[in-house]
Parts: C-alpha cells; structure tokens; sequence
C-alpha cells in the first residue's frame, strides 16, 4: 500500500479498524513511502496478570528517580523511537506511520509514557489503545533502563485501568525477561475480542502520574496502596 503526500489510503480510521482485525501495519524503512499489512501466525503479549519486574529493575523504579507523565510530547517520543539504534540497525517508523499515529493522537487512541531526567526526554514508547486492549508499537531510551521504566509505569496504569490485553506483536528477548509469550492466531483474535468488549480507562491517573509511587507499586501488586 502506497502513500504519498497528496494520497493517504491508509486513514486514522481504517488503522483502528485493522488493529480490532488484529493487523497492524510496518514499513520496510524509513525511507519506504509504503505500508505493508501484518497479521503473524503467532502473537506476541505480555500477560498484564503475570507480568514480571527484576529485582534491580524495582529498586530503580522505587526509588523514582526519574519523572514518568504520558501523552506530553508524542512528536518528541516517536522521533525517538524512529531514531536508527546501533543493535538494532535502520527504523521501520517512516512518514506515513508519523502521520497515521500523530493523527490518531490527537483524536486519543494513541498514547505515550515518557521518562524524564529533569526536562530531558531519557526514555519511552508509544501505542495505540482499544477496549480495553493496548498495542504496543515501539519503544527507546536514552538512559539506561528507562525503556523498561516506561515499561513498567505503562502496565502499572493498564491494570489499574482495567486493561486486559497488552499486545507487543513480536517477542524479543528485551520483552520475554518481563513475561512476554507468543500464542497461536486464533488464541489472539480471542483475547483481542473480548478486550474490544470492555473499555479500559488509559487516563484512570492524571497524566502526571498517581502522585505516589506507592500507587504504582499496588497496582503491580508489589506494595499495598498507599494511605490517602
């Protein structure tokens, strides 16, 4: 599928209706001005019911360090993200998907989490939400561990918001040391339906966060919540 600046086939809303399809789309490049639909056999998720967090990984985001907010800065986070990385090689984030995702920020089914050292943007990702279903599209850091910091913060807020599914599309080794599993096709398109069939409340925190990281912790079931 071809875009081009004067010609986009693909609309914000065609995008939310392949995602309930369980397709998504990726690029070859960023340089490819095409789309290309995906539907894997097998379907990466992180079990929001099991997920796992290292114990290093907890001491840092208890300490809470670094400032956690979403949906400030979408322009700044997908840059990040479309940035080439060195283990990785070249982005799969071209024009077309900028716009597509910018789009559908603005209209709220794309969010953010982003990872601040004082006013400086260290890590983050971004994803669509749908139901009670969140996609997961892609993620970065700067600083050491703050992807998984975002990570964290980002499963935190979905099971407080009564998320069910959180779907990483792939599973890579970064994904699987926090739970991350591949089911078959069919087994997806089942959670996914169920999912569409509840809505989930992406901003049960103000975007600056719960005000406690004692209210994290609870919802990842690793403190009891704190007194109000």
């Amino acid at each position: 599928m071809q875009d081009d600046d004067q010609d986009l086939p693909i609309t914000p809303d065609i995008l939310l209706r392949a995602y309930a399809a369980g397709i998504f789309p990726m690029a070859e490049s960023a340089e490819d001005p095409g789309l290309h639909w995906i539907e894997p056999q097998k379907r990466g998720i992180l079990p929001l019911d099991r997920f796992h967090v290292g114990s290093r990984l907890m001491r840092l985001v208890r300490q809470a360090r670094y400032r956690v907010v979403v949906d400030r800065d979408f322009a700044a986070v997908i840059e990040a993200c479309a940035a080439p990385r060195q283990e990785e090689g070249a982005t799969w984030i071209n024009r077309p998907i900028r716009r597509l995702y910018g789009a559908l920020f603005e209209q709220g089914f794309c969010h953010t989490v982003e990872v601040y050292d004082g006013e400086a943007l260290v890590g983050g990702l971004y994803g669509i939400a749908l139901g009670s279903a969140f996609f997961g599209e892609s993620m970065f850091h700067r600083a050491r561990d703050c992807s998984k910091i975002a990570l964290v913060h980002l499963v935190a807020r979905l099971r407080a918001g009564g998320f069910t599914l959180l779907d990483t599309q792939f599973v890579t080794s970064h994904l699987q040391q926090f739970g991350a599993t591949e089911i078959p096709r069919k087994a997806y398109r089942a959670l996914l339906d169920a999912a569409l069939d509840r809505q989930g409340d992406f901003h049960v925190w103000p975007a600056e966060g719960p005000g406690h990281i004692g209210t994290v912790l609870a919802a990842l079931g690793r403190a009891k919540p704190p007194a109000p």
